[in-house]
């Protein structure tokens, strides 16, 4: 049976993905819904990058962009060395890439041109990285930064009232746009929650795998998931974002 998987930020752990991707069981009739932010943080930012280029190959795949991913993006073709993505796991992805080849840099940057900003698929679920300011919807967001960026969204979910009946005027309009919101970029590590986590109709998918955490893949139907072992583990002797 076809199966949608989302999976949340990865961070550079390339060792942690190869591992929750075994334990979802992957097979080549899954569709896989990357949430972003896929380098910055652990080792093997070049590695992941490596791996989703492969996993193209064998899978129907979308990757949206990430707030990571745009540092590394402008990296990558302007070799911008932005000073807060340094701090913030910069510094690791380049040297993830040290020794790398021409070629090789001109493969991913293609791919990271290639990101999504959004996704919405056949069903109405909305698949984004942060989220989006616009009441009319993604389409029509003034600031493409938001995409990777904004938290008005996720903050909005957290606190809405569960007794507040869809078809009421005080459900949120942006919520009220989609089937189901899927989204990474808050850790869900900042609430000492490692696993998803619910609100509303959004699904908070980042399982703080740039820190203490792990990395998740969610059927989208079930919602069974399935983790990696704590990133940490997977990496001894490094930081990540820590």
């Amino acid at each position: 049976m076809k199966r949608t998987l989302v999976i949340g930020d990865i961070h550079g752990a390339d060792r942690a993905l190869e591992q929750v991707l075994e334990r979802a069981g992957l097979t080549a009739d899954d569709r896989l819904i990357f949430l972003g932010d896929f380098v910055d943080g652990w080792s093997g930012a070049k590695a992941v990058i490596d791996r989703l280029i492969k996993l193209r190959e064998t899978n129907d795949c979308i990757f949206i962009r990430g707030n990571h991913d745009v540092w590394c993006e402008e990296w990558l073709f302007r070799n911008e060395k932005d000073q807060t993505w340094i701090k913030h796991g910069g510094n690791e992805t380049i040297l993830s890439y040290a020794g790398s080849s021409l070629e090789e840099r001109d493969l991913h940057g293609k791919f990271f041109l290639e990101m999504k900003n959004y996704h919405i698929d056949e069903n109405n679920n909305l698949f984004i990285h942060a989220g989006f300011s616009s009441m009319h919807g993604p389409e029509r967001e003034a600031y493409a930064s938001n995409y990777s960026w904004d938290r008005t969204l996720w903050e909005m979910a957290l606190a809405f009232d569960p007794s507040i009946e869809r078809d009421s005027y005080r459900y949120p309009k942006r919520l009220k746009l989609f089937r189901e919101i899927f989204i990474g970029h808050t850790p869900t590590t900042n609430y000492d929650i490692e696993t998803p986590i619910h609100a509303a109709n959004l699904w908070n998918v980042d399982t703080g795998a740039a820190f203490t955490g792990k990395i998740t893949a969610m059927d989208i139907e079930t919602k069974e998931f399935w983790q990696s072992d704590g990133v940490q583990t997977l990496y001894p002797g490094e930081k990540g974002r820590n």
